[in-house]
């Protein structure tokens, strides 16, 4: 019998995406030992007022360049040609469609948003939809979840240094929490937008060639109005 794949769910609005995007996706797929990640740009983020600054068909080009040369990463345009409001359940769910059972989903997210879980859509059976990798952010420790999200505490596992898998305790199809503690780049997307609107360079920010396409197609400059999708370019 085939083992069935182990997919990892990278979601966001990459507006644009960065190396903090990056590391994420980096130490979910090695410290759980995943077959792939998939980097999602939202159509609409539901927790955003604004919309964008770039299009959809941008921000996906930039993610398909982004992880081009990343081993075990993939753009996926799932939510982008769903349109509307992106949500994380919806998407999780049209992956089960794809064959991809919750036991084998890890839905990649920040500590920071995870501390907000309750005000996602469909919460709390959302967390049934996939496993949660949680891996810290430059002021939100993992650990410190436990105690800030009580009723959650008794399916929080710490993920180690070594690959994760489940053990006797877990059923095969229960699904957790994987706390990940571990150092990624501290960058944020308003970060490498105000650099651009001050034309200033992005090395150390974003792959290269992430930056050759901001630059390229007028991405961020001040002029620029922000969209959901450019009419002179096709749907993403």
């Amino acid at each position: 019998m085939t083992q069935q794949r182990r997919v990892g769910v990278l979601g966001g609005t990459f507006d644009p995406v960065h190396l903090g995007h990056l590391g994420a996706a980096e130490v979910a797929r090695s410290r759980l030992a995943l077959d792939e990640v998939l980097v999602v740009p939202s159509y609409i983020p539901p927790h955003r007022l604004a919309q964008p600054d770039a299009s959809g068909y941008h921000r996906f080009a930039m993610v398909a360049l982004a992880v081009a040369s990343a081993q075990g990463l993939a753009a996926c345009d799932l939510e982008l040609v769903r349109e509307g409001r992106s949500y994380t359940a919806e998407t999780l769910r049209g992956l089960h469609g794809l064959g991809l059972p919750p036991s084998h989903l890890f839905f990649i997210t920040g500590a920071d948003a995870f501390a907000e879980i309750a005000t996602w859509r469909e919460y709390p059976h959302l967390l049934d939809l996939s496993h949660f990798v949680v891996i810290a952010r430059p002021g939100f420790p993992v650990e410190a979840l436990r105690s800030q999200l009580p009723g959650l505490a008794s399916r929080m596992r710490t993920v180690a240094g070594t690959a994760w898998s489940q053990t006797a305790e877990d059923s095969p199809d229960r699904t957790s929490v994987l706390l990940v503690e571990a150092v990624t780049p501290d960058v944020s997307s308003t970060q490498i937008r105000e650099r651009v609107r001050r034309t200033q360079p992005l090395t150390g920010l974003v792959p290269p060639a992430v930056e050759i396409h901001i630059y390229r197609h007028g991405l961020y400059a001040p002029d620029r109005a922000p969209s959901v999708r450019d009419p002179e370019q096709p749907r993403a």
